[in-house]
């Protein structure tokens, strides 16, 4: 096959290849959300889907169209769901699309489904559907397997320390600042300006949420902390660090070899 993405496959090489032992699909999650003024809405899914064909190059894997809205934005993860632009799924209608798919992957052959999150609030609601999916396929007497990763959490001690030289403030505060932004300006660099990207200190959360939303608890930037310092190169650093991790539990949970590199 000359792509890893399903939509660029002929069904014949595509039923060709879920045939194969090794056959795996990988489905992107994203979300349409608000990461400042320097990005644009689609960059979970951007991210998610462009780490999921790295991954796939290294093991052979196929990946499928992004699931590309998510789960309500909440103001401690990613700024809130009332800014502009940021257009969510329920929690039961996210749950309800992952096993639709997940199970109609599972029908056409796939014992082997990843799903690859790139939206902190998905991962409970993607599980939710995710864990309904397997169960019916099995009492079906289908061999179903399935995993479920968000990508942050294969960055490292070590990369950290590199792309934060003067010490990393926490996963809570990174929505749209360095972390996110040194991916784009290594993946997407045509989608980011950073002359838009604002400079302020990073949000000071509080330990609980209220309803309503209280717009004024988070930056009006939309971004947790300052994307300041982002760069190409700690983007490489980055995605050096989750690929290989997650090629790894891969790799290690389906019992494949890189070495299979079925696609390109």
């Amino acid at each position: 096959m000359q792509s890893v993405f399903l939509e660029d496959i002929d069904a014949d090489t595509y039923a060709a290849y879920v045939a194969q032992p090794h056959a795996t699909v990988i489905i992107p999650a994203g979300a349409t959300e608000q990461h400042g003024p320097h990005m644009p809405l689609g960059v979970d899914a951007m991210l998610s889907r462009a780490i999921a064909a790295e991954v796939a190059r290294k093991l052979g894997a196929v990946v499928a169209p992004a699931i590309t809205y998510g789960y309500k934005s909440q103001p401690r993860s990613g700024g809130g769901n009332h800014r502009i632009g940021t257009t969510s799924l329920s929690g039961a209608t996210l749950s309800g699309q992952v096993e639709d798919v997940a199970r109609s992957f599972l029908g056409q052959g796939f014992t082997k489904v990843v799903i690859l999150n790139g939206h902190f609030e998905n991962y409970q609601f993607i599980y939710e559907g995710l864990e309904i999916a397997v169960g019916r396929a099995l009492e079906t007497g289908l061999d179903a397997r399935a995993m479920l990763l968000s990508y942050w959490d294969f960055v490292d001690e070590e990369t950290l320390e590199k792309v934060f030289p003067d010490g990393f403030l926490g996963w809570d505060i990174e929505h749209g600042g360095v972390l996110e932004t040194s991916l784009m300006l290594l993946l997407h660099p045509e989608k980011v300006d950073m002359s838009r990207a604002v400079d302020h200190p990073p949000a000071q959360l509080k330990t609980y949420d209220v309803f309503p939303e209280d717009p004024s608890r988070t930056p009006a930037s939309g971004c947790l902390s300052s994307p300041l310092g982002a760069s190409a190169e700690r983007g490489q650093l980055l995605l050096d660090a989750v690929t290989n991790g997650v090629a790894g539990a891969v790799e290690a949970e389906y019992s494949l070899s890189t070495e299979v590199l079925g696609t390109r």
